[in-house]
C-alpha cells in the first residue's frame, strides 16, 4: 500500500515525538522527517532523499518560524502541502499562515480523527479548514455569478483596502497608508464585508486568496 509521506516541524520535542508516534500507528502514513525548526527542516529538504508530501507545521519556533518556513516551501517546494498545527488561534496568525501558503489550520488539541482527516483531505483535494476557520471565521459565497457580481460592486479604494487587509497591518496602519481616518477605514471594512458576505477579516483574506484579489 502506498503511504503518504509526512513531515513534522515543531520545536517542542516531546510533543513532536508524540505526534510522530500517533501518526506512525496508522499504516497509511510514513513520517519521513521530524525537525525542530524551519531552518533545520529546509536544510534536510536540500540534502535528504525523502521529501514529505504533507507537513505539519508549528508556528512559533526559533531560528525560522512556521510562517517564514511555509512561505519558503510555497516559493521553492510548491508540491509540499502544509498544515499549520499550533496553539495559536488569533486572526493575525491565521491570516499570516494562510497567506504564506498553508492548506489547513489545526489546533494542537484536535483529535487524531481530525488530524488524519486533515492530512487525507489536503493530500487528495488540497485544502482543509476546520469548524474554527470555516464556521466561526468564514462565510464565503461560492457561486461564480454571485462572486463576479460582488467583486464588480467593489470600488477601487475598496480593492486597495482588501489588498492591505491581506497583510499583517492593523486597521490603524492601513488607514495611515491609505491617508484616511480610522473611521473611514471602518466604513470600507463594513462595506466590503457586506458586499462579499464575509463576517471577519479572516473571511475576507480567504475570499481574496480564493479569487486572486490579494
Amino acid at each position: 500500500m502506498e503511504t503518504i509521506k509526512i513531515g513534522i516541524v515543531d520545536d517542542h520535542r516531546m510533543l513532536s515525538a508524540a505526534i510522530e508516534k500517533m501518526i506512525s500507528i496508522n499504516k497509511k502514513y510514513e513520517v519521513v522527517c521530524n525537525s525542530y525548526n524551519g531552518e533545520e527542516f529546509i536544510d534536510r529538504l536540500e540534502t535528504d532523499d525523502c521529501i514529505p508530501e504533507v507537513v505539519l507545521m508549528d508556528v512559533n519556533m526559533p531560528i525560522k518560524n512556521g510562517i517564514e518556513t511555509t512561505q519558503h516551501l510555497k516559493d521553492h517546494f510548491p508540491d509540499i502541502k502544509v498544515i499549520a498545527l499550533t496553539m495559536e488561534d488569533d486572526e493575525k496568525t491565521i491570516i499570516a499562515m494562510l497567506k504564506a501558503g498553508a492548506r489547513g489550520y489545526l489546533l494542537k488539541d484536535m483529535s487524531p480523527k481530525i488530524l488524519f482527516e486533515a492530512i487525507d483531505t489536503v493530500y487528495e483535494k488540497g485544502v482543509f479548514y476546520t469548524d474554527m476557520v470555516t464556521q466561526c471565521l468564514l462565510n464565503i459565497r461560492t457561486e461564480e455569478n454571485e462572486v463576479k457580481d460582488s467583486v464588480d460592486d467593489l470600488k477601487d479604494r475598496e480593492k486597495e483596502f482588501i489588498k492591505l487587509a491581506c497583510s499583517e497591518m492593523t486597521y490603524k496602519e492601513i488607514a495611515e497608508v491609505m491617508f484616511l481616518s480610522p473611521k473611514t477605514i471602518d466604513g470600507y471594512r463594513d462595506s466590503v464585508f457586506t458586499k462579499l458576505d464575509v463576517k471577519s477579516r479572516v473571511g475576507l483574506v480567504l475570499f481574496a486568496l480564493k479569487h486572486n484579489m490579494n
